[in-house]
């Protein structure tokens, strides 16, 4: 909003400084502050109010160390979050940009899921909280929503023919002549080119395959979406993990986005530029600023938990961005914490039911899943165990901005 504002300001009257809001940079900056003293400020007086009503956290004996003192910390704190990011992306970002209407749809849509969520836990004394495929459908439904509107929207773009200019050695033409196409190609890792398109999934359909992609492109964002926001969950296990993750995730695919979206950046990698993909780095710069401020609560000891509230949404949003800046099929890489996280449950409990049917008892891997109950279970402590899994975040993220380079 205030962009627009400013935008004529600048525009009818050439205030001086009314033009510093056309530069993504500002924006980003003013909207990183605002999230973060939101956060902090706000946040405690919603952890407070959340004392008031009694939404506080209901734990179950696990035999882990320090667990029966969390019982009745509030939880629904994913509150403070979207709070956070939603105002300064509604202040300094261009509303009418396809990519920020879409994450903020995600925003409110997975927080609603994770409220409701939350809500039944609290307030109707449910343990099992929303059914499970009540959650799964909601985020099935948030898949066709940015599935559909990333292939079908015009403004939807990409300038890829890098890969092309970079086999005709004789003639390379710069990204900067190139015309804006649609286009179902993203990025993948370690792979010559860089680039990968969708549509050579069906190539076997005949000349018509690419009126067909997306029968195969909405199924994949579904999956991506609901894989990663459940990953996300099953992180949120401990003080600050979640968050902390989180943070280094969203922070990586903001340079992304501003490096796809920045033409000459763009063109010096020799990456895929993105039209219109720069103005994401504002609701990022918001997202980290958010979630940083939140961690000054949610740090060991936690005086607020997200709960699902604020889990399922960060998750959901990670995995938005990721599809956006076409770099999904980094998640594994980026998002290797939660990808460890969700393997250690599928593998624990697929192998208890397989060593029950064939030894007639279940049998475990871990001590406990998710991974970092196993850790917990092992006898370290809940800091240690966060700042060795934010260790190997780092890394992680430093691995998948190499990748921009390897080929």
């Amino acid at each position: 909003m205030l962009y627009y504002l400013f935008d004529y300001l600048h525009r009818a009257y050439n205030l001086p400084g009314a033009g510093m809001f056309q530069y993504i940079s500002f924006r980003a900056g003013l909207a990183a502050i605002l999230s973060l003293l939101i956060a902090t400020i706000f946040g405690k007086r919603i952890i407070n109010l959340l004392y008031r009503l009694q939404v506080g956290e209901t734990v179950r004996d696990l035999g882990l160390v320090g667990q029966k003192e969390k019982a009745g910390t509030p939880t629904m704190g994913g509150i403070i979050i979207i709070i956070a990011v939603l105002i300064p992306a509604l202040l300094f970002t261009k509303l009418s940009n396809i990519y920020i209407l879409l994450l903020i749809i995600s925003t409110i849509w997975m927080g609603m899921i994770g409220f409701a969520d939350d809500y039944i836990k609290v307030f109707r004394k449910n343990k099992e909280g929303l059914k499970g495929r009540f959650k799964i459908l909601g985020q099935v439904g948030l898949g066709i929503i940015v599935g559909a509107t990333l292939y079908f929207h015009p403004d939807v773009t990409v300038k890829n023919e890098n890969a092309q200019a970079s086999r005709m050695r004789e003639v390379v033409r710069p990204i900067s002549t190139l015309e804006e196409v649609k286009s179902t190609k993203t990025t993948i890792p370690f792979m010559k080119n860089n680039e990968f398109d969708y549509a050579s999934l069906i190539q076997w359909v005949g000349k018509d395959a690419k009126k067909w992609v997306w029968l195969i492109f909405i199924p994949i964002v579904i999956f991506i979406i609901t894989a990663v926001s459940n990953g996300a969950n099953l992180t949120d296990g401990i003080d600050g993990l979640a968050a902390g993750s989180s943070a280094i995730i969203v922070f990586t695919l903001g340079i992304f986005s501003w490096i796809s979206g920045n033409i000459i950046f763009s063109e010096y990698l020799n990456i895929m530029y993105i039209p219109h993909v720069g103005e994401v780095t504002i609701f990022v710069a918001a997202f980290v600023g958010a979630l940083i401020g939140f961690l000054w609560y949610n740090t060991y000891p936690a005086q607020v938990f997200m709960g699902d509230t604020g889990s399922l949404t960060i998750g959901g949003i990670i995995a938005v961005l990721a599809i956006m800046v076409r770099k999904e099929l980094l998640i594994p890489v980026l998002c290797g914490i939660f990808l460890l996280e969700n393997v250690s449950v599928i593998l624990q409990v697929a192998y208890f039911k397989y060593t029950k049917k064939r030894y007639g008892e279940g049998r475990r891997i871990f001590l406990m899943s998710p991974l970092h109950h196993h850790y917990q279970k092992k006898g370290y402590h809940e800091s240690k165990i966060v700042m060795r899994f934010l260790i190997v975040g780092i890394i992680l993220a430093l691995i998948s901005f190499i990748t921009l380079k390897i080929r």
